[in-house]
């Protein structure tokens, strides 16, 4: 029979890098929520940040589907990706991730200076060619910091030096960018709703700027971050005086800095910048699901310090709260701040024993299940416990002792 108090359990989990998929973490927490309330209603949500898995999420939660293609990779080789059809047909989703992303760079190859966002222009193109009037873009797990420059050179602007040469690909040339030519510019842009899921944390220029940031992530040496940040600093300056676009800040707004820049470059198109959990969450209903939930699991492979910074986890609980719903966490590993994150009621890691990450990775869905089993067994357990003595003292009474 159904648990009087948990009867409708909300699976909101991200993925787990290089193990899981949001799809598999959510149905790996099903299955242990199934151990312990097997007559719950189970709602998954698998949710994306606009990274990897962003266009397969939204193609299935929206009875949409994918568009398979060749275009332009990071490296300026033809690597196979494809872009989403949502179900209302007249909106695409671009995920960067799945062309320019630093899963398709080898590892002995990194150079942020040097790798391409041309194919994201490519599938906006070809997101436009099927007649999409709304094209969204998802922005994360990137691989290049070229500030968009590759993405609007693929969609016609001609980005020139000072001897009229074009510019070849590659963040670290932008230091040589003298105009910007936007006479090519696809027209269609202009009556195109442009979108940019990013992360408003993410700025292009300045001490938290994407080459300082993300740079070494990606493979950049020290005097190479140096580099691309100069490069980043004529990039915006550059785009603001010939394109003179209507976000008043390229160099440090909200957002400029998503995916190496190319923020900064599509929001020089007319995008419009948003927090990707508003425009990508909307298209899965996410608040009106947290709202009829008993309990609220979501999950990630590390919780700690960063995780209010933008993750899924932290976003997950503040929108439970505003419905005043309990949000328990999962994770790989709990690190610094990981009991602190706001919304979050408790929080549990994964792993039952020290393992090694190879070993975890490969076990991902088995250790999520049974530690989601593990954590709401222990939830039931509190419970049954007798709450009177707890009652007694926070009222100013006293239970009498039966020890003389």
């Amino acid at each position: 029979m159904p648990h009087p108090v948990l009867n409708r359990v909300v699976v909101a989990p991200s993925g787990f890098k290089e193990s899981l998929s949001a799809r598999a973490a959510a149905d790996a927490i099903a299955a242990g929520v199934r151990r312990v309330l097997p007559d719950a209603a189970i709602d998954r949500v698998p949710l994306v940040d606009g990274g990897e898995g962003t266009a397969v999420e939204l193609a299935a939660a929206t009875g949409g589907r994918l568009v398979a293609l060749a275009a332009t990779g990071p490296l300026g080789e033809p690597v196979g990706t494809h872009f989403a059809l949502l179900g209302a047909r007249d909106t695409a989703v671009v995920e960067m991730a799945a062309v320019a992303g630093l899963a398709l760079v080898p590892r002995a190859l990194r150079d942020p200076g040097a790798t391409t966002t041309y194919g994201v222009g490519e599938l906006i193109r070809a997101a436009l060619d099927t007649g999409a009037r709304r094209v969204l873009v998802g922005c994360g797990d990137s691989g290049t910091s070229d500030g968009g420059a590759g993405a609007l050179q693929a969609l016609g602007a001609r980005l020139l030096d000072a001897d009229g040469f074009a510019l070849p690909p590659g963040g670290r040339e932008l230091t040589r960018l003298a105009r910007i030519d936007p006479s090519g510019l696809d027209p269609r842009l202009r009556d195109a709703d442009l979108l940019v899921a990013c992360n408003p944390f993410n700025v292009l220029c300045g001490e938290r700027g994407v080459a300082r940031v993300f740079g070494p992530q990606k493979g950049a040496t020290p005097a190479q971050v140096e580099h691309l940040s100069a490069a980043l600093e004529n990039w915006a300056y550059v785009l603001t005086r010939d394109l003179r676009p209507p976000v008043p800040d390229l160099r440090t707004g909200p957002g400029t800095g998503a995916s190496g820049g190319l923020g900064a470059g599509l929001a020089a198109l007319g995008a419009r910048l948003l927090p990707r959990f508003d425009v990508l969450w909307d298209q899965v209903g996410l608040d009106a699901r947290l709202a009829r939930a008993d309990l609220v699991l979501t999950a990630e492979g590390a919780l700690d310090h960063q995780t209010p910074r933008g993750k899924i986890p932290a976003e997950v609980a503040r929108r439970a709260k505003l419905y005043g719903r309990p949000v328990l966490a999962l994770a790989g590993t709990l690190g610094e701040g990981a009991h602190e994150v706001p919304g979050v009621d408790a929080c549990h890691g994964i792993l039952p024993a020290p393992m090694a990450l190879a070993e975890a990775l490969t076990r991902g869905a088995e250790l999520l299940t049974d530690a989601t089993e593990r954590a709401l067994r222990l939830i039931l357990l509190g419970s049954r416990l007798p709450v009177h003595a707890a009652a007694a003292e926070v009222s100013g009474t006293q239970r009498p002792s039966s020890v003389r």
